[in-house]
This record gives C-alpha cells, sequence and structure tokens, in this order.
C-alpha cells in the first residue's frame, strides 16, 4: 500500500469529523485501524486490543503498549506512538486528558460495555470533563469504494485463492474426509504465498451442503452429490472470498436442475451491477429467479457482501438496509440453494464495480452447463 494512502484517509476523516458531535474520533476495530494507520497487528478477541486511534483535527495518536511498540513505531509512521505505563484504562483516560478531548466518539460495535463503565468510572475519578459519544459505521463507510492500490491487492488476493481451486478440484475424489480437503486447501494456500485464510474453509458435502456455514467433518465425500468448496485468504491484508459446488460424477437430475438455477442467478445478479444500483436489486434479481423455479424458500441468506480488509464489510447486497453501490467497491455475488436433509448448492464471484458492469477478479472457471 502507497504510504500516501494513510494520510490522505486521515483527512477525510477530519473533514467528517467536522460535521460530528464529538471532537474526538477514538478507532478500535482492527481493520478501521489499519486502513487509517498501518498499524498491522491484530486482536485475538474483542476484548483483548493491540492497540487504538485517537484522532482529532490537530492529534493523530495509536495508542498501545509495550508489546507492540516496536511495530506501531514502525508501521504507523504518520502517528504519534503513545505506549500505555499503566492498565489500558488509566493510560488511555491519561491520553485523551492530554489532547483535551471533551466528546469522545466511539465504535459502538466494538466497544463492550464493560470496558465503557470502565472508562466512565475512570473519567470521573480522574476530574476529566468527557461526555463517550457512540458512533456507527463512519470508517467503514470510507472502506467501501476501494482506491486502486487496495483494487490491486485484491485481485491479487483473488487470483491466488482461484489458482488454489484450481489446482485442489482435480485432486478431488471419492473417500476423502471433509476435514482433510480443508486442510489441503489451508497447505496450498500458504504454498501459494497466502499469509492466512481469510477465514476457515467451508468444506460441506452431500447432506451437509445444506448448511450454508458447514464446518468440515470426518465425512467421506461420495459419488455424485454437491460437495459446496467456500474459500478465501489474506494476503496483504486483504481477503477473497469464492464458492464453487462441484460434483464428482454425474448428479442426480433434481441437483443439475438446482444447480442451473443457481448459476442462472447469479448470471441475472450480475447483469443488474454497476454504480448507482440499490444494493437489493441484484438481491431481488437473484431471488426472482430461484423464486420462479420453485425453490424460493430455500434461500435464505443475502445475494453477497463486500470484501476488503474484512472477509464480510459494506455494502451487503440483501433486502435489509438498502444503500447504492458505489464505483471501486468489490462485492461478492452468491446465490445458493439449500434443501434440508439433501444438500445445496452455491456459487460466488468477487467483483469490482465499474462505471460499464462488474468485472469479476476470481478466475476459476470450474463451472458445470447441464442440460436445461
Amino acid at each position: 500500500m502507497e504510504e500516501s494512502a494513510f494520510p490522505r484517509r486521515v483527512s477525510a476523516l477530519k473533514e467528517k469529523l467536522r460535521a460530528l458531535s464529538c471532537d474526538t474520533i477514538w478507532v478500535i476495530q482492527p481493520e478501521n485501524r489499519r486502513y487509517l494507520s498501518g498499524f498491522r497487528a491484530e486482536d485475538s478477541q474483542i476484548n483483548e486490543s493491540s492497540g487504538s486511534l485517537l484522532i482529532t483535527q490537530s492529534h493523530c495518536l495509536l495508542v498501545t503498549d509495550s508489546r507492540y511498540a516496536t511495530e506501531a513505531e514502525a508501521e504507523a509512521v504518520h502517528f504519534q506512538v503513545h505506549i500505555l505505563k499503566e492498565g489500558f484504562v488509566a493510560g488511555f483516560c491519561e491520553a485523551i486528558g492530554s489532547i483535551g478531548t471533551r466528546r469522545l466518539g466511539f465504535e459502538e460495535s466494538f466497544v463492550t460495555c464493560a470496558l465503557h463503565r470502565e472508562l466512565l468510572e475512570r473519567i470521573n475519578q480522574m476530574g476529566l470533563s468527557v461526555d463517550l459519544v457512540p458512533l456507527e459505521g463512519i470508517v467503514e463507510d470510507m472502506r467501501e469504494a476501494k482506491d486502486e492500490g487496495e483494487i490491486e491487492i485484491i485481485e491479487a488476493s483473488a487470483d491466488l485463492i482461484s489458482g488454489v481451486l484450481d489446482e485442489l478440484i482435480p485432486w478431488l475424489k471419492p473417500g476423502i474426509k471433509e476435514k482433510d480437503v480443508a486442510w489441503q486447501i489451508e497447505c496450498l494456500a500458504r504454498e501459494a504465498g497466502a499469509e492466512g485464510m481469510a477465514f476457515p474453509p467451508i468444506v460441506a458435502s452431500g447432506p451437509n451442503s445444506a448448511l450454508p456455514h458447514a464446518v468440515p467433518t470426518e465425512r467421506e465425500i461420495q459419488l455424485g452429490e454437491p460437495v459446496i468448496l467456500d474459500v478465501g485468504v489474506k494476503l496483504d491484508g486483504y481477503c477473497s472470498d469464492m464458492t464453487r459446488t462441484v460434483f464428482l460424477g454425474e448428479p442426480e437430475d433434481g441437483f443439475k436442475k438446482i444447480y442451473n438455477t443457481v448459476r442462472s442467478a447469479q448470471l441475472a445478479a450480475l447483469r443488474e451491477i454497476r454504480p448507482g444500483v440499490a444494493t437489493d436489486h441484484p438481491d431481488a434479481t437473484a431471488r426472482k429467479v430461484i423464486g420462479d423455479a420453485g425453490f424460493g424458500e430455500y434461500f435464505g441468506h443475502g445475494l453477497g457482501h463486500g470484501v476488503g480488509l474484512a472477509t464480510h464489510e459494506r455494502p451487503r447486497l440483501s433486502p435489509l438496509r438498502p444503500s447504492e453501490l458505489k464505483q471501486g467497491s468489490v462485492v461478492t455475488v452468491e446465490p445458493g440453494i439449500y434443501i434440508p436433509g439433501r444438500g445445496g448448492v452455491r456459487l460466488e464471484e468477487m467483483v469490482v464495480v465499474e462505471s460499464d458492469g462488474p468485472r469479476i477478479i476470481t478466475r476459476n472457471s470450474h463451472f458445470y452447463d447441464f442440460d436445461r
């Protein structure tokens, strides 16, 4: 990522700050923190933070502890690194006092009730006059449209996982366990240069393929049944996410119809993706194709989601809370049909939203064209 991207993003956030009811923005969400500062440390769980940002019109602080001091100084070069010498709450309150914060805007989805309570107690003990102001989606909105550097990295991530599936699918054979396939995916991804998986691989065969987020089991793959492979990697912090459904041997006619329906729904939705289109429109297009084929009740999730520093981020292609697609957004298009007790089919592409429509960046071409 070009170094100039970070001060440019901080400047854009400061412009947003002018219209907010706070004088300081506290950024604790790991992906937002990295997006603004370049600090790459990850949090193991929501109540353990490797650091956070405090941004005002005149201050940019990265607040962390001694474990991350060296990385913070090297990576967040446009931020003043404030090393906590006491526990987090005491040290953090000292930091906000030092920069004159009076109204602290915080990411309400990433601050626990316990931490919120502890901060208020400490603020009162220190005699500070600071109000906590909940904010939602401020930096996430900025991350929605990717710049050229981000798109280049995401394309490389998508290309890497596409190559993994190119290598994996011919390797599959009846009798292999789902867990072994998942492990093979991870090995191939690491060997290809991935810094990690974007999420644990989903390998779901037979009846398990009716579970949209199935966990790989000891079940052995059988001839003729659907096998859902939903996989993604991280490369330089950016995620990829793609799904193919494959069959070892000839599937039964019922699954041929399901597969054809899902593929038709995906292609129909792709034709509707462009800047300015409401995010519920491609979803409705795919949902109509599936509903007209008699499978409407078996497509329960949204059509897709944004992908970037997080696997699931804005925008959401679903009937809920519609917004407008932005040029430069990277989204998935992943309709599915899931028949409980029998199995399911999901197909997923990653696309960049461009002025003349979607540009598909997942390149694995393993699709079927069953007789319709």
